[in-house]
């Protein structure tokens, strides 16, 4: 008969450690932490050595990618590097309707006559956005010449200036302040904005969501696999990123030839407008770095607007200009374009960028300041 003491300590040990196939000692565990910790630290690292970013003057930001913070980092970081000048702003700096040969920045360079400008445009990048990305993912840019851009159409009315009081889904809400000042149609929960703020310091977690976005669809690993059960993931891994063609097809009609009426915009009072407080904070930020920075307002399609809406823009637009020059800050406020070389309300086509690059050129307190003249 076996004995009783026997059996029940062979029983205890069986539970414990039944459902373990692998078991490892305490130093087995510590060289996994080591594994683990050296992965997190130097992955990021070691990744952006990697060759995504294609070189040239005209590269921009492929479309589909202008979520993937991580990557646009290292763009800056390049583009820092490289260029004596970079173009700060949303899609119409990006060049929402033009190929990369039709943008402002490929135009300034041709005036220029060699590759000083780049651009770090992104479609969606309001001021509010643009604000958390200088400040946690443009941190190259120091010391620089900016050309730093404001498109009025994000004052045009209360929703495009986030002052609403009814929860909508704007553009980039991982960038804007969590916390202040107040965005009041910004509903999100009190921890979801905590791990936002925390996420923002933690370049892993900013590289992982940089291969999910780039490589497997904007899906997490589990999505993903159940969406291709049959595939192996390591293949969809390969170092290479969607052109900014393949896409980003675009309708480069002017706005007249797409018939779009014209609109009855409700522009903010700029004194109690989010948008502006934020863009001057982000120029406050740019300063402190150590750069110099021009500011270029517009040029808004005019044109588009009915007269009661084009004149409350043109008071507003004076009372950006008086701000800028009190303020000792070199700016430029172009007059609209010519009609037909817009192809909506804020977005030249290519024929307006290079007008738009001449007017620069030509223009006294540009040639000072990023010029050199």
């Amino acid at each position: 008969m076996q004995d009783k003491s026997t059996s029940d300590t062979d029983r205890s040990e069986d539970i414990a450690f039944g459902s373990n196939s692998i078991r490892l000692s305490g130093w087995e565990w510590i060289a996994v932490a080591v594994i683990f910790l050296s992965f997190f630290s130097f992955g990021p690292a070691l990744w952006g050595r990697l060759g995504e970013i294609k070189s040239g003057p005209d590269y921009r930001l492929p479309y589909r990618l202008g979520g993937d913070y991580w990557l646009y980092s290292r763009l800056c970081r390049r583009a820092c590097s490289q260029y004596e000048t970079v173009l700060l702003g949303d899609s119409v700096i990006w060049g929402h309707y033009v190929p990369r040969d039709g943008t402002l920045s490929h135009f300034l360079n041709e005036n220029a006559g060699r590759d000083q400008f780049a651009t770090l445009g992104v479609d969606g990048f309001h001021p509010a956005a643009l604000w958390g990305l200088v400040r946690f993912y443009g941190q190259d840019i120091a010391n620089k010449k900016v050309i730093l851009h404001l498109n009025p159409l994000w004052m045009s009315g209360e929703k495009q200036d986030l002052q609403t009081e009814k929860e909508f889904r704007f553009q980039h809400p991982r960038l804007v302040p969590q916390f202040r000042p107040r965005i009041p149609c910004y509903k999100e929960s009190w921890s979801e904005r905590m791990s936002i703020a925390v996420g923002r310091r933690v370049g892993f977690l900013d590289w992982t969501s940089h291969l999910r976005i780039a490589y497997f669809e904007n899906m997490d690993f589990p999505a993903w696999t159940i969406e291709y059960p049959y595939e192996n993931p390591l293949n969809e891994v390969t170092g290479g990123l969607a052109t900014t063609e393949e896409d980003d097809p675009r309708d480069r009609r002017s706005w007249i030839e797409r018939q779009t009426a014209k609109q009855d915009l409700r522009w903010v009072e700029l004194e109690t407008s989010l948008q502006w407080k934020l863009f001057r904070q982000t120029l406050e930020l740019l300063q402190e770095r150590g750069n110099t920075v021009f500011v270029l307002v517009g040029p808004f399609n005019e044109h588009m607007l009915q007269a009661a809406s084009a004149d409350v823009y043109g008071r507003m637009k004076k009372a950006i200009e008086a701000w800028l020059r009190e303020n000792s800050i070199p700016y430029f406020v172009p007059d609209a374009l010519p009609s037909e070389f817009y192809s909506d309300a804020s977005h030249p086509l290519a024929e307006g960028y290079a007008l738009l690059a001449q007017q620069l050129f030509e223009n006294e307190s540009f040639r000072a300041n990023i010029l050199g003249d």
